[in-house]
């Protein structure tokens, strides 16, 4: 479905850096101080990711597709990278590619759907997983009032916490302050 090589030659010289981790890790809070504290530096880019949902004030800021516009750029493999999941299909722009061949650093919210997709795809593939004891994650999904407890419940218990088998993982356990988990990742990314 994605723009993977055929030729086994992945794309780089630049970096990818894939976030992922369960609902109510708290990824965009962290990400938008991520971004905040590295505007202006020129290598690095944030993805904006392409959603089949209308974009929501409360939630991640994103373009939004049809289920068909989303089908039509899958088949095509004009993405970078792109999944589904809890029934939305998720699309990484091509143009992020274009940026990690001129060896910057693209950042993108992702999901573990896509980590196959990435690993086969990049040569400088970074896994960032946010992630909170289950009890925080359901605390911040009931404040956040999109779900019913019945609904959290069963995110939760579908949840992996942990990655397993997978390479270039950094695990950030976001359980304190925006700053110091802000802090965290830009010192274990070496960003910044």
């Amino acid at each position: 479905m994605s723009d993977i090589p055929l030729s086994g030659e992945k794309v780089g010289p630049g970096r990818m850096i894939l976030v992922v981790g369960p609902s109510g890790a708290g990824k965009d809070t962290l990400l938008a101080g991520v971004r905040e504290h590295l505007t202006g530096v020129p290598d690095v880019h944030f993805a904006r990711r392409a959603i089949t949902r209308s974009a929501q004030p409360e939630a991640e800021d994103h373009d939004t597709l049809s289920n068909d516009e989303y089908r039509d750029l899958a088949d095509t493999g004009e993405v970078a990278l792109c999944w589904e999941a809890h029934g939305l299909g998720y699309i990484i722009p091509a143009n992020c590619d274009d940026a990690i061949r001129r060896g910057e650093t693209v950042i993108a919210n992702g999901s573990r759907r896509a980590l196959a997709s990435a690993a086969a795809k990049y040569r400088n593939l970074t896994i960032l997983l946010i992630t909170a004891p289950v009890d925080i994650l359901a605390e911040r999904l009931a404040l956040r009032g999109r779900e019913s407890r019945e609904q959290i419940e069963r995110r939760l218990s579908d949840a992996n916490l942990e990655l397993r088998e997978t390479d270039n993982v950094v695990r950030i356990e976001n359980t304190g302050t925006i700053e110091e988990g802000v802090s965290a990742i830009l010192q274990a990314l070496d960003l910044g």
